[in-house]
């Protein structure tokens, strides 16, 4: 069972805009399924072969997983660069830890988290 759902809502207006303020780490751009405005989420964003990897922390219910899989696509502001992600999918811990370089430390097996966000460069 990954974290309560009602973790990542305090999250998301607590920590998440000191971590943005802060500007170091990765964040994932995406646009609401519903409202249509952008959202900055910042994340731990994994490179793996052919895109990135996310751990999902608080399982594929979240709010930025389902708008970005509504839409197919994210921008992620890695390392001062920006590039384009598609093909979004949910995948499990199998896949995920295949894909993995050997150097990431797994999640917890405390938080049993069993969904990971696979995305792929878009072709430039």
């Amino acid at each position: 069972m990954p974290m309560p759902l009602w973790w990542g809502h305090v999250n998301k207006r607590v920590f998440n805009p000191l971590t943005l303020a802060r500007g170091k780490s990765p964040v994932l751009v995406h646009v609401g399924r519903v409202s249509g405005a952008t959202y900055n989420t910042p994340l731990d964003a994994h490179p793996v072969e052919g895109g990135y990897l996310f751990v999902l922390v608080y399982g594929s219910r979240s709010d930025w997983v389902r708008n970005i899989l509504a839409s197919g696509t994210a921008r992620l502001l890695v390392d001062g660069k920006e590039v384009e992600l598609t093909a979004p999918r949910v995948v499990g811990r199998q896949e995920a830890f295949q894909a993995l370089a050997d150097d990431v430390t797994r999640p917890p097996k405390v938080l049993r988290i069993t969904e990971f966000l696979r995305m792929d460069l878009a072709a430039s």
